[in-house]
């Protein structure tokens, strides 16, 4: 029986799930250990509204565990040695040099893991792969942990997460499905059922799925790369749409209520963001690729193509809307988050679409409910357009968004936060210069009302 687990990494996966973890296990011990002190002291802050992950539902369960059998640490080495279980959920990013630039995942975090574990291990470990990998990296991590001449055992796993940000702890305590995958070897199968048996604290034994590790690590790949075609396909089709006067939501409506198809990830939008999309497709690219797999590669890259169109041609739409010229000009951005709910910028549409206004000298005010400012500025930075200084001179954000849409020309949502539903509009219209545009990239707003008051409204897709 498992009574002591590491989670390596308190990031936006390893914190929240070894929170849920830590709830519904009571008699296992969890420690999530990361080398980031900022982040660790975040986590064991007194008031557990200052966590360093937003997620609805996640103070609660960090409140209720933590002290308890929850605990977060800077001293890795000892959690490792005093743990039956390791997870493994550091960050996977695309590389960013080398062979495989721009595509494959940079797996040197997961490889310093693995050397770091088969150094401080005693005794016999099971290892789980929680981060997003490559197909076989469990072979390499194994590689490392059996040569290390200790005389340690240790048995990998594959036990990769499903969360959507915003519905994390809802999609933890309720899955649709846990995969485990492992060795089919007489150790590996009692490694994959001393998982099992965690998880089987709450969720239902007939959502527990056990496959063999390769099956593990590609069916994560392959479940974001399709539910990020299907996002692409509506915004194919809503650029058609507003060509040819079809309204996308009501083509999405028609199409979603087939049953073979469904409604779900069929909004339209700016383009989708986030960490995992974007990377997860380029490593099933590049791995088509190193097969020889050509064809199957361009299919899935394409994916990519559309969501990066989607994001230019919202910018370019409010530019040439603007009567082709936006220098100087105030825009109001409402949402810097990729997504509702969540305090993760990674990959938001809202970075390139500002990039590409700052480009043309608009004057940009942000406003997000739950991003920081320094967080907005280091996301520009982080693309090397533009020095540090022109992003700052260029962009302002707002703790109000009353302010931030004061004396603006144009309104862009780039987020689909509810709050902006309940705005008092007519507040918002009387303080903008006239003519005043609303550019909503998440069809979020009611049309009819903006326009009554006397908004010029655009929707993607409509």
């Amino acid at each position: 029986m498992i009574k002591n687990i590491c989670c390596i990494g308190a990031g936006y996966v390893g914190g929240p799930t070894m929170a849920v973890i830590a709830q519904k296990c009571p008699h296992i011990k969890v420690t999530v250990v990361d080398l980031n002190e900022k982040r660790i002291a975040a986590w064991n802050d007194k008031d557990v509204n200052n966590i360093p992950i937003y997620e609805p539902g996640l103070s609660d369960v960090v409140a209720e565990a933590r002290g308890r059998n929850l605990f977060f640490s800077t001293e890795v080495d000892k959690a490792i040695d005093e743990a039956d279980m390791i997870f493994i959920s550091v960050n996977t990013p695309t590389k960013t040099y080398g062979v495989g630039k721009g595509m494959a995942a940079d797996l040197k975090y997961i490889e310093l893991c693995a050397r770091q574990i088969a150094r401080v291990s005693k005794t016999d470990k099971i290892v789980v792969e929680k981060s997003t990998l490559p197909v076989r990296t469990a072979q390499a991590i194994k590689d490392i942990l059996d040569h290390t001449g200790n005389g340690v055992n240790f048995q990998i796993l594959s036990n990769p997460e499903f969360l959507a940000e915003g519905t994390a702890i809802e999609d933890l305590f309720a899955p649709d499905r846990v995969l485990i995958g492992g060795d089919t070897t007489p150790e590996g199968q009692k490694a994959i059922q001393s998982l099992v048996d965690v998880y089987a604290n709450w969720v239902p034994k007939d959502r527990i799925l056990t496959t063999n590790v390769w099956s593990s690590e590609l069916s994560k790949l392959t479940a974001n790369a399709f539910l990020a075609q299907r996002v692409s396909s509506i915004n194919a089709l809503s650029e058609l749409c507003e060509k040819t006067g079809a309204d996308v939501n009501e083509v999405a409506r028609a199409i979603g209520m087939d049953s073979r198809i469904g409604p779900k990830f069929l909004k339209a939008s700016v383009g989708f963001g986030g960490s995992c999309f974007q990377k997860d497709i380029l490593n099933l690219v590049y791995i088509a690729k190193t097969y020889g797999l050509n064809e199957v590669a361009d299919y899935w890259e394409q994916v990519i193509i559309m969501n990066d169109h989607q994001k230019r041609r919202f910018a370019k739409n409010i530019i040439s809307t603007l009567y082709n010229t936006v220098s100087g000009k105030k825009i109001a951005f409402l949402g810097w988050a990729f997504k509702k709910d969540t305090n993760d910028t990674r990959e938001s549409a809202a970075i390139y679409v500002a990039d590409d206004l700052l480009s043309e000298q608009a004057n940009i005010a942000v406003y997000d409910p739950k991003v920081e400012e320094n967080q907005v500025y280091f996301d520009l930075d982080y693309l090397e357009t533009r020095k540090s200084e022109a992003n700052k001179s260029g962009l302002v954000v707002f703790d109000n968004p009353y302010e931030a849409c004061q004396n603006a020309h144009a309104i862009a949502v780039l987020t689909e936060w509810d709050e902006f539903k309940i705005y008092d509009w007519q507040k918002i219209y009387d303080g903008m210069l006239k003519p005043a545009f609303v550019f909503d990239g998440r069809n979020l707003l009611n049309k009819a009302a903006l326009e009554k008051i006397g908004f010029v409204y655009q929707a993607i897709g409509s």
